[in-house]
């Protein structure tokens, strides 16, 4: 079927790109594929041209740690979709990938009709999950949900500085990577203190790192002491 859809496909292995790009192609015959190798290589692409209908990203990838690429575009680029393609296919991390704003979450082992099928779906305004996968009565962290929409509540440029508070980088290395003063960027940390409820730059760390992992409770309980 003819297409002018335009997609993004990021992914850091070359031979999974060419793959899913293959798949997308044989369905949106007239769709315009973009690659991107790392989360860098996405955002300039959506600052050149943010007409894009859907963003596939794995979570897993130069520059990304955890659910950090999916917080930054979705803050960043809130009208374009980005549905997680991913090796795991741990519930938990699923829902919390929604929970972040994912429109839809791929297992990488899924059949090509499945993950056409998908696409689909989340083109005509869906969140699309495998039909397998009953996350609706999954058990859930009421907790940790809240944690991640604290964190959904940041703006693009305080995920920036969060991830940086994450690599061990001090307030002035985070300055100069971001070209800002310091005196901006106490105030980002200022903000993201006050946006997840904790009072030192360790803690909000804490959170970043846990939940990075998937360790949702750990991140709760040590945050709570």
């Amino acid at each position: 079927m003819a297409s002018t859809h335009h997609f993004i496909i990021a992914d850091d292995h070359p031979l999974f790109r060419d793959a899913l790009k293959t798949i997308v192609a044989s369905r949106f015959e007239q769709a315009r594929v973009s690659e991107a190798g790392d989360i860098d290589e996405v955002t300039a692409q959506l600052q050149t041209d943010a007409d894009v209908d859907l963003v596939l990203l794995d979570l897993n990838m130069p520059g990304v740690r955890g659910f950090s690429g999916l917080m930054y575009l979705r803050a960043q680029y809130p009208g374009v979709p980005v549905c997680i393609v991913s090796a795991t296919e741990d519930q938990a991390i699923i829902r919390r990938a929604l929970d972040f704003g994912a429109a839809g979450f791929m297992p990488k082992s899924l059949p090509v009709d499945d993950i056409t099928a998908g696409i689909e779906a989340i083109l005509d305004g869906d969140i699309w999950t495998p039909a397998d996968m009953d996350l609706a009565n999954a058990p859930d962290d009421d907790e940790a949900a809240a944690l991640a929409k604290r964190l959904s509540s940041l703006t693009p440029q305080q995920v920036r500085v969060l991830m940086m508070l994450s690599q061990g980088l001090l307030n002035k290395q985070i300055a100069y990577e971001l070209g800002v003063s310091e005196a901006t960027v106490k105030a980002h940390v200022s903000a993201i203190l006050q946006k997840l409820n904790v009072e030192s730059r360790t803690q909000a760390v804490i959170a970043a790192s846990r939940i990075e992992m998937g360790n949702w409770q750990e991140a709760v309980a040590e945050l709570a002491h």
